[in-house]
């Protein structure tokens, strides 16, 4: 390898992971406001249904992500997809809400059942939704 791919190879990783980064920052944000709980404070607290809830979340978003910065084809390409994972989760969490209309509240309350269903449910849509990513 010479030096011009060496550093090709290195600005096209610290492009990607710049904007993985500030999307999955961008995701945290609007998660964070839709939701009905707070999870910084409640984690804060040690409520282990509110770490549970938004670990799953975020993996749930950077599983689909991390598909799309492999398979991109351009930084465009790859900011689509990640937009489009973030609108899969904002609807996992809807559809979560109508299914269990008090989670939030199970959640405030460290019902660890509850934080594990928001979790799982989310992490498990984001694999489906970063193995549909095709091309």
């Amino acid at each position: 390898m010479d030096f011009s791919t060496i550093l090709s190879a290195l600005l096209s990783f610290m492009s990607y992971f710049a904007i993985g980064t500030v999307m999955v920052l961008v995701f945290l944000f609007i998660y964070t406001r839709i939701s009905r709980h707070n999870e910084w404070a409640l984690i804060k607290q040690n409520n282990t249904a509110a770490g549970l809830a938004f670990i799953g979340a975020m993996l749930g978003y950077i599983t689909p992500l991390s598909s799309a910065i492999s398979h991109s084809i351009s930084l465009l390409d790859c900011i689509i997809w990640g937009v489009i994972a973030l609108f899969v989760q904002l609807l996992v969490l809807g559809a979560t809400k109508i299914y269990m209309p008090k989670i939030s509240e199970k959640i405030e309350q460290n019902n660890i059942s509850a934080g594990l269903f928001l979790g799982g449910t989310s992490l498990g849509f984001g694999i489906l939704n970063a193995v549909s990513m095709s091309y």
